[in-house]
This record gives C-alpha cells, structure tokens and sequence, in this order.
C-alpha cells in the first residue's frame, strides 16, 4: 500500500501577510474567525486520510508550535502525527532555509525514518478543498513521478502564477515561471476538452497550484542538487528527467498570501452561499478545542455576521463581518467589513477596573466605535468613541499601532487606540 508523507511548507517571513505575519508565522495567521490557515491543508490531508504530517518552519515558529500541539492529537494505535520541523544547525548544515526545496532537503533525515512511498508537497496559504486520495489514485494511473494540481486561470491572472503546457495524455512538456503581462503566451492555452468543468470562458491557462505529489525516488533524486526552489528551479528540471503529470483542479482555490486576499477571503464566508464552505460535515476544518463558552448577543443588530466562541456583543451593529474567539463588542458601536480576530483571554474586572483607571482602554472594542474595512488582530484595545476608516483612507504605509495595506486598515496584535481617536 502507498504511504503518503505530507509536508507543508510554511513558508519564510510572510512579509505579503504583514503585520499579521510581525508575531507569528504565516500558517499560524487566525483565519474565520477561530481557525488558523495552517488548519486548512492539516484538514485536506487528514480527511484524504494522509495522518503522518510535518510542517516546515523557520519565522516566529512559537504560537505555530502551540496551536499544533493542542490541536492534533492523534491515538497511539493510527500512527498519525503533526509535527513542526523548524530549522535546526546540525553538523551537515549550519544555516536557514534558503527555499522551499531546500527546506524539504534539509530534513531528509527525518522523513526517511517514516519510510514513505510518496511525498505530498502542500502550501500553508491557500484556502481550497480537495480530495487528496483521489489526487494520489490518478498519480499512480497515469504512470507519473510527479504529479501537479494546477488550475485554470486568466491571462490576467497567468502572470502570478507558473503556467504549464500539456499533450494530449496530460503529461506536462513545457513550464513557464509568471509570464510578463505583455508577453505573447496564446501557444499555452489549454485544449477546449480541458476547459469542460470551467465556469469561466476566459480561463484558459494551467496554473501550477504549489501542490505536488512525488514518488519516494524521484523525490530524492530531485533534490539531490544545490536546486532551493521548487516553483522556480525544482520543477522546471524535474519535468525534463521525469514523467509530470497535470492533475486538474477545477474547485474554488485562492492564495491568502497578501492582506487583500486574506481580507477577501475572509468576508466571503459571510455570504449566503460562500465560496469556501466551513460546514461539511463530511470533512470538517478541524482546529483547537478550546471548550469556550457559546457566544453572548445583547439587543444587537447582526446581518451577513460570523461570529465565533465566547464573544459577548452588545447593543452594537455589525455588517458583513467576521467576529473572532472571545470578542467584547460594547453598547452603540457600529461595525462593516470587519475582521476582528477576538483575543487569548478574558480579563478579569479588576483588571479592567485597572485598566480604566490609567487611561488604558479594555481588550475589546469599546462604546459608540464607527470601524469600517478593518482587520483588528487579537488582544488589541479599541477605545471608546473611536473611529477607523469613517473618512479619507490614507496611503499605504506603517503609522505605528495599525497599518494601511491595499487600503486595508490593520491594527496590530496588543495595540492600544486611545479614547476619541480617528483614523
């Protein structure tokens, strides 16, 4: 039987993400309101049936380590696991990972203990669902060493993503790493067969999805080099010594590599029928257990609102949002496109007697606030009568306790917006 190893990549420092990346590593980013990303491919292997899991990381690795460890306890009869690889010196090598190949070269010695047959190659960033066990049938079936989950996409679109050729037997022959918006690429459209299952006439190209699936050997071999990207340098070889084969996706799949993709995707899920559905129940999104509470509403006004555990709402407005973990909304405040990402803890009412006694607003979001297209990270304090995003948005850049990206208002994790304060 096949033995599937998954690896996913956690990636570097996350600068696309950042802030939401000064403090944590970008798998470790909250997402939906009480998940991490990092919990979305976790979930993809672990309802394929894939249970033996690492993650690669190197950046601000401890909250990453602490959600991993509460949240994925397998028995000791099923031989799964979730383990962290973070980079180590050891006498073979000394310094960082200088890529995603050469982060997955690096711990070869612990992968070969397992004994794989395959390895699975999976992104931390990306929101999709896929059925990874059917992604390994048609690996084998085809006779591929390396298998590629591509998706169809624009021309638009191409020039973010490395695009590939086919033949007929969906053997991949040619690769081509973000072709230039002006570059002629029409030879590389995809046959009319190909684009069956597409909802969009225009996307005719096939987009590598950073996904891949490698037999134990030609995984090795692969990477038996000085080659430190697999996008870039990894694949672009592999396809002219072994067979690769395009898997075609044609599911929803978005990269929340950056603030606006993020902040997109996470407003989405408040929709009727979103894009990404949290509720199979065939195959959850599984995440820390933190047995908190169900969520308090006082006379509030909630419309296209997720709101997660523990969270006490009152007397406010909120529109098109995503509440977080143990969220304190209080009387007259006024919330739309919202991300608040709630807190890690309660404080007490001495402390938040103390609190207002020196001036310091409580964890939460405080009395008669107006915030509008914000992500408000956790523990930060919002003070009462403040204001975020009510008038002229301003240039992108860093202006201390939150920043503006894509004109996307982001207050730090632990911030502190005084009473009063516009921005």
């Amino acid at each position: 039987m096949s033995k599937v190893l998954s690896i996913v990549l956690g990636g570097g420092k996350g600068t696309r993400l950042y802030p939401l990346t000064k403090e944590r590593s970008k798998p470790a980013v909250p997402f939906g309101g009480k998940h991490r990303i990092v919990d979305i491919p976790i979930s993809n292997c672990i309802n394929s049936g894939f249970n033996q899991i690492y993650i690669l990381t190197q950046f601000n690795s401890a909250s990453l380590h602490m959600h991993v460890a509460k949240a994925y306890n397998f028995d000791t009869f099923s031989g799964g696991f979730v383990e962290i690889l973070a980079a180590e010196q050891t006498f073979e090598h000394s310094g960082w990972y200088e890529g995603t190949a050469d982060a997955v070269r690096k711990n070869f010695l612990h992968f070969k203990t397992q004994k794989p047959t395959h390895y699975l190659i999976l992104s931390g960033d990306q929101l999709y669902r896929m059925d990874l066990d059917e992604f390994l049938r048609q690996h084998k079936e085809s006779g591929a060493e390396i298998s590629i989950a591509c998706t169809l996409v624009n021309r638009r679109d191409a020039s973010g993503f490395g695009i590939l050729k086919t033949d007929k037997s969906g053997r991949i022959t040619e690769f081509m790493e973000k072709p230039a918006p002006d570059k002629n690429i029409d030879e590389w459209k995809v046959p009319p067969q190909a684009m069956a299952n597409s909802d969009d006439p225009e996307k005719q190209y096939l987009a590598s999805m950073g996904i891949y699936l490698f037999n134990a050997a030609a995984m090795e071999e692969s990477l038996n080099n000085t080659l430190t990207d697999f996008g870039k340098e990894v694949i672009p070889e592999a396809i002219k010594n072994f067979k690769v084969s395009a898997y075609v996706y044609d599911g929803y799949w978005e990269d929340i590599g950056t603030i606006r993709s993020f902040f997109d995707a996470t407003l989405d899920l408040t929709n009727i029928k979103p894009k990404f559905n949290f509720y199979d129940e065939d195959a959850p999104i599984y995440t820390h257990n933190r047995n908190l509470p169900s969520s308090k509403i006082n006379n509030a006004s909630l419309d296209r609102t997720n709101t997660s555990e523990g969270c006490v709402i009152t007397n406010a407005t909120i529109r098109h949002s995503v509440i977080g973990i143990r969220s304190i909304i209080e009387s007259g405040s006024v919330l739309e496109d919202v991300i608040c990402m709630g807190a890690d803890c309660y404080e007490t009412e001495t402390e938040r007697e103390q609190n207002r006694a020196q001036g310091v607003p409580n964890i939460g979001i405080g009395e008669n606030c107006r915030i509008k297209r914000a992500i408000i990270d956790k523990n930060a304090r919002i003070g009462r009568g403040v204001s975020i995003g009510q008038g002229t948005i301003p240039e992108d850049g860093d202006y201390g306790e939150f920043h503006v990206v894509d004109g996307v208002y982001v207050i730090t994790k632990n911030a502190c917006i005084p009473d009063g304060s516009v921005l």
